[in-house]
């Protein structure tokens, strides 16, 4: 990847390079240049947000940018990033931009691209856009001969309008009538959509963590922080707790019990309905790497070929299309349904769960038995640097003295993040004890080496 882009878009902290105000200008500027090579007629460009204290900031310097290249900018205001990319493909837009760090606390920020039929970018194309940036001179110098310079436009109804789309994915399924669910909303972009939406389709909802304030966004809460969500399903007799993040990309969902289900668990109970409803092609899902052991075992038992990505959403739907999949995703919760969506939506994950559930006429726990979780374990490490780890012996001594020990029973995975300074190490094994302590193993070496 390039200086600026990891793997889902630009990111690092607010107001610090690269997300200040002077190089959001610039990326506003190299989009809009981008898109107008690549012969987009709309000169048009849709703009979401989080709930960030700094999405205005960003947003404000982004479409600064757009429109000094004599480009339009319609902004959504706040809402969940699979809304945009749902309206930039709907609505003919050039391109949808959010401005969003995801799962990341509020000091962080991020911008994300889509392109015109609602697709992440691929790498080439970001490559693209990070040379123009590069070399804004002469974006502003050709800015300066533009005599109509854009204007900035507000959407309404776009949280109605993405709204109406995802009850309109539930046309072919059963009711949720009478269900009695959790929801949190991670105080982010889902915190006004999310009790609406699940309100006008069920019986009974509770919403929590639907207040945001700019800075309590995924402040131990969401996909991220489920404790709480488990805690309120269990004292409201709920029939599960749905656990979205900052831009409700992603799901973690809580069963009747109140135990916490991994992305990995939803993907094989959705995958096992869907091939029983003749709905999943091949049959065939794909998930990343970091997928755990257990997933691709219950795969196996289901008749489903399972095919491995690189991590990050866009890299999954990359193998999607290669395969003709309908359904793919990640552990970490985020998840496609590519007969609906064109990305990751976590309120359209939470509709097909809850209609599995009710096809079923089961509690999620029994569901949730589709899938054995092997013990895993997974410790982010701070680092300030990402040399590449075959060339840092202490860690690579550390990786073989784990591999060697589990053998065939287990599996070691130290990969970087690509929105974050750190380091994953991530071991699955036989037993909880042996898992953690290699992977403690592991991890103390990466912070001696890198922290």
């Amino acid at each position: 990847m390039g200086e600026l882009f990891g793997t889902d878009g630009i990111r690092g902290v607010a107001n610090q390079y690269p997300l200040n105000c002077e190089t959001a200008l610039k990326v506003g500027r190299a989009i809009a240049a981008y898109f107008n090579a690549e012969k987009k007629v709309s000169d048009r460009f849709i703009i979401g947000q989080d709930t960030r204290i700094s999405g205005n900031m960003l947003v404000s310097a982004l479409a600064a940018g757009i429109c000094s290249m004599g480009k339009d900018v319609y902004l959504t205001g706040v809402l969940p990033t699979p809304g945009v990319a749902y309206l930039t493909a709907t609505h003919g837009f050039d391109a949808g931009i959010v401005i969003s760090a995801s799962h990341n606390p509020f000091y962080d920020n991020g911008i994300k691209l889509f392109k015109g039929d609602g697709y992440k970018l691929s790498d080439g194309a970001e490559r693209t856009i990070e040379q123009l940036i590069s070399d804004d001179g002469a974006l502003y110098r050709k800015s300066q001969t533009i005599e109509r310079v854009g204007m900035i436009h507000h959407l309404d109804n776009a949280q109605s309008d993405y709204r109406w789309f995802l009850q309109s994915c539930l046309s072919a399924g059963p009711s949720l009538e009478g269900m009695k669910l959790v929801v949190d909303s991670a105080n982010g972009a889902a915190s006004q959509i999310a009790p609406m939406l699940f309100g006008k389709l069920t019986t009974t909802v509770k919403s929590i963590f639907c207040r945001p304030d700019g800075i309590n966004i995924n402040d131990n809460c969401g996909s991220q922080h489920p404790e709480v969500l488990a805690e309120t399903v269990m004292t409201e007799n709920a029939d599960l707790g749905l656990a979205l993040d900052g831009d409700a990309d992603r799901l973690i969902a809580v069963d009747e019990k109140g135990k916490v289900l991994s992305g990995d668990q939803v993907m094989a109970i959705c995958a096992k309905y869907m091939k029983e409803k003749g709905q999943l092609a091949n049959p065939v899902v794909v998930t990343t790497v970091m997928s755990n052991l257990g997933f691709g075992s219950a795969l196996k038992k289901l008749g489903i070929t399972h095919i491995k990505a690189k991590v990050g959403d866009r890299y999954v739907m990359e193998e999607m299309l290669k395969a003709g999949a309908v359904l793919g995703g990640e552990d970490s919760g985020h998840m496609i349904f590519l007969g609906h969506h064109t990305t990751g939506d976590g309120m359209l994950a939470a509709l097909k769960l809850m209609q599995a559930m009710r096809s079923s006429g089961k509690p999620l726990s029994e569901l949730a038995a589709v899938m054995t979780v092997f013990p895993q374990c997974l410790i982010n490490v701070d680092v300030k640097s990402k040399p590449e780890i075959d060339t840092v012996d202490d860690i690579m001594r550390a990786i073989r003295a784990a591999e060697k020990q589990l053998g065939d029973n287990g599996r070691v995975l130290v990969r970087y993040s690509g929105t974050q300074p750190q380091c994953r190490v991530m071991v699955e094994g036989p037993t909880v004890q042996a898992t953690k302590s290699l992977c403690r193993q592991i991890a103390s070496e990466v912070g001696k080496a890198l922290g």
